[in-house]
This record gives C-alpha cells, sequence and structure tokens, in this order.
C-alpha cells in the first residue's frame, strides 16, 4: 500500500516592529535572505514564550510580555512547494538597544518598496499592514 508523503509545515512566530512607515528585518548569519524577527518554538513553548526568548536571542532587547499583541497569522509556500511556513505575528513594546546578536548579521528597515527581499510568508505580511494602512506603499 502506497501513502501519500505528508507536507511539511514549519511552524513560526515574529515580532512585527514598524517604526517611521518602515518594519524591521533580520539576516542571519550565513544567510543572505532578510526575514521579520522570530524562530521557532522549543519544546511545548507557546506562541509569546517562543517570541519573547527569540527575540531576546536575535536583538538583544526584552519585549513586555504584557504588550504582545496578535497581529495575524499567515501562510505560504515554501521554495519549490516542499511544504508551508505558518507565521503568527505579534507587536509588542520592548525595553533596551536594538543590535543584531551573534545569531543576526545584519538588521534594516524596510518599506513596503523592499517586498521583493523577503521570503513569501513575509511578503503576505507585507500585503496585509499594507491593506490595513499600517505599512505605507511608498
Amino acid at each position: 500500500m502506497r501513502t501519500e508523503p505528508t507536507e511539511r509545515l514549519i511552524d513560526t512566530v515574529a515580532w512585527v516592529l514598524i517604526e517611521g512607515g518602515r518594519i524591521l528585518a533580520a539576516r542571519p548569519r550565513g544567510k543572505d535572505v532578510f526575514y521579520i524577527p522570530g524562530g521557532k518554538r522549543e519544546g511545548d513553548e507557546t506562541d509569546r514564550q517562543t517570541l519573547l526568548r527569540e527575540i531576546r536571542e536575535e536583538l538583544t532587547v526584552a519585549l513586555i510580555a504584557e504588550s504582545v499583541a496578535h497581529v495575524g497569522t499567515y501562510e505560504a509556500a515554501l521554495p519549490g512547494g516542499a511544504g508551508l511556513v505558518r507565521m503568527a505575528c505579534y507587536t509588542a513594546d520592548h525595553v533596551g538597544v536594538l543590535a543584531a546578536s551573534s545569531e543576526i548579521e545584519e538588521i534594516a528597515w524596510f518599506g513596503y518598496a523592499d517586498r521583493a527581499l523577503v521570503p513569501p510568508v513575509d511578503q503576505v505580511l507585507f500585503d496585509d499592514l499594507l491593506a490595513r494602512g499600517l505599512l505605507p506603499a511608498g
């Protein structure tokens, strides 16, 4: 009996920080693509726990847990159709100074015009933020 392969799902959380009409993006060491900061959960972490840990590890700031608010959950196909990425996005206030950690090569502020520089699931986020008036088109 032949069974169909199950589709691979990468389940992530991300921090949406918009300042001055631009959204924060980060490029991990060894990669050539920028992503919305965040990552995958470890063990049975909740979205909030994952978000707090990942942002502290990547950007050396502490998110204020009580301020975490869901923006939306977005999905897009992996390159080559090898599965799906699901990204639950949250805003949150933070304390500390944003800085790239040892995991992150570079941080940058992207406008909507930079949409093509991020992965497909991040592009879906950009489109939603534009439609909601949270990320200007210019």
